[in-house]
């Protein structure tokens, strides 16, 4: 990753990605990063080393970059798009804005922008999240490996053809982190029930999904294999399993969940 990159947005997933790029090695003078808070863009400045301003008037005029990278939030994301109009020529423009298509963005930026929609998760805070890219017709293969790069700076990337399936993408990888997050808080709640102080059941919860999860990922074996490894005939874990394996157990409500998410998804992007 020797090109230089314009980063807009200094939140969270945007600090990610910057650090993930820092550790691949890209260098910080090949960064600028914008963001309209005068404390974010001090702190993000003397945090990585990096050219930080307010706004995109206040850039080098000689800053070419490759890729414009925008991690604003959707609801800002009319005014950011239109200031970064001018780089449309010779850039690439990978977005990380939930709900806002490509259409969204050749409206804006013109049909000839080559422009790529991803769709991260939180898990990219720590080097370990998926996120799915979609490509416009413009993308050439060149920017199709800067964007993988830029992205896979902070885990797994996948991408699809089909525009149409980044609703259910944002579901699945998009939400599922609040869906894991709940079952370690809902698991620490049945052990405080079952009479286990709060302290305690909250760190068996949290532990043992952070651990189940770590297996998962190490693991070559399917989910459902290591499912059935750690359940025994007859066992306690057999019983619970009777109840979450059940016609009204997970299985529904995580299909509900998810269709329910993909729902909210196609009415935000529309």
């Amino acid at each position: 990753m020797g090109d230089k990159i314009l980063l807009a947005g200094g939140g969270k997933m945007g600090t990610a990605l910057l650090g993930g790029w820092l550790e691949r090695g890209l260098n910080a003078s090949d960064i600028t990063v914008v963001d309209p808070i005068e404390q974010t863009v001090k702190a993000v400045a003397e945090g990585f080393g990096v050219i930080a301003v307010t706004d995109v008037s206040a850039i080098d005029e000689n800053f070419a970059p490759m890729a414009i990278v925008l991690a604003v939030k959707p609801q800002a994301m009319d005014d950011a798009a239109q200031a970064y109009k001018g780089f449309a020529e010779g850039a690439v423009f990978l977005s990380i804005a939930a709900g806002k298509t490509i259409a969204y963005f050749e409206s804006i930026l013109g049909a000839q922008a080559a422009i790529v929609r991803a769709m991260p998760n939180t898990p990219a805070a720590i080097g370990r999240g998926i996120t799915v890219a979609c490509a416009n017709d413009i993308i050439d293969d060149a920017g199709r490996v800067l964007c993988d790069g830029l992205l896979g700076a902070v885990g797994d990337v996948a991408w699809i053809d089909d525009e149409g399936l980044m609703d259910a993408v944002t579901a699945v990888s998009g939400s599922g982190p609040a869906y894991v997050f709940l079952l370690a808080e809902s698991m620490a709640e049945a052990g405080i029930q079952a009479g286990l102080p709060a302290e305690l059941s909250q760190h068996l919860a949290r532990v043992t999904v952070a651990g189940a999860g770590e297996l998962l990922h190490q693991s070559e074996e399917a989910a459902a294999q290591l499912r059935t490894n750690v359940t025994s005939p007859g066992g306690t874990t057999e019983a619970a399993l009777s109840v979450l394996m059940g016609g009204d157990g997970w299985q529904p409500l995580v299909t509900k969940a998810i269709a329910a998410a993909t729902k909210r998804s196609k009415e935000l992007a529309g």
